[in-house]
């Protein structure tokens, strides 16, 4: 009961870290303006995500224009886009794989591979917040290094945008859930369900008792006295009746 109950909460856990991922890779707040300098009173603010770049004007106005070509865009840029989407589609996996293999559902119960799958879920619950930690890893030493860049413009500095927070908390969840999910179907979160079968060997029979032992040898044949000379003589042989056959050539 308590290994399904770790199961159930690292799986949720899991379920939350891929959907924060979701939503910080599609969102365009990973760089937000700076507001150093000159900019200090500005009357827009521009943000720039993985997909587009947005800018906001003091009035409401709320404008963005995806990104017209991916080969233009820097080599940071598409590496981080990459490691996102393949972060999302081993959330996806694993998803699948952890409620296949966990003991609160209906599926394989009883067979060996279900606890084998909530493991393999559980892993890639990890590998989907190691990529996403990664991500937004990178993603803020580069924006830490440009904003204290002295020869970098003002204008061309950023700050870390919600979507770089909203992903390190979906990286941490993925991991949580992930582990959660290895402990409990590893064996760590209580007694196996089922404990394996024990083929107990029986003796090798002992051979069967030797047949003299049980029937006593049948005694020698030995004809009767008075029938020892009575047979018939053969025509073969070379004596008969007491005559020779050398009497008769």
């Amino acid at each position: 009961m308590a290994s399904t109950v770790a199961q159930l909460f690292g799986f949720i856990l899991g379920l939350l870290g891929f959907t924060g991922t979701v939503v910080a890779t599609l969102l365009p707040h990973w760089r937000c303006s700076a507001y150093t300098g000159s900019n200090i009173i500005t009357a827009t603010s521009y943000m720039k995500g993985l997909w587009m770049e947005c800018v906001w004007h003091s009035t409401g106005i709320y404008q963005c224009e995806l990104y017209r070509s991916l080969l233009a865009l820097p080599r940071d840029l598409q590496a981080a886009r990459a490691l996102m989407v393949l972060s999302c589609v081993t959330s996806v996996m694993a998803s699948l794989a952890a409620v296949m293999g966990m003991k609160c559902t209906r599926f394989a119960r009883g067979s060996l591979i279900k606890s084998p799958l909530a493991l393999s879920g559980g892993v890639c619950f990890l590998c989907a917040g190691l990529l996403c930690l990664v991500t937004v890893s990178w993603t803020t030493h580069d924006v830490i290094m440009d904003f204290y860049d002295p020869f970098l413009p003002s204008g061309f500095k950023y700050e870390i945008g919600l979507a770089v927070y909203l992903g390190y908390a979906a990286a941490f969840l993925s991991l949580i859930g992930g582990m959660v999910l290895c402990w409990s179907s590893g064996g760590g979160g209580g007694s196996r369900s089922r404990s394996p079968l024990r083929v107990q060997r029986r003796p090798p029979l002992s051979p069967p008792p030797a047949f003299n032992n049980i029937y006593p040898p049948a005694p020698p044949y030995k004809p009767h006295e008075a029938l020892k000379d009575n047979h018939a003589p053969s025509v073969c042989s070379m004596s008969s009746s007491g005559y020779r056959l050398n009497n008769y050539v």
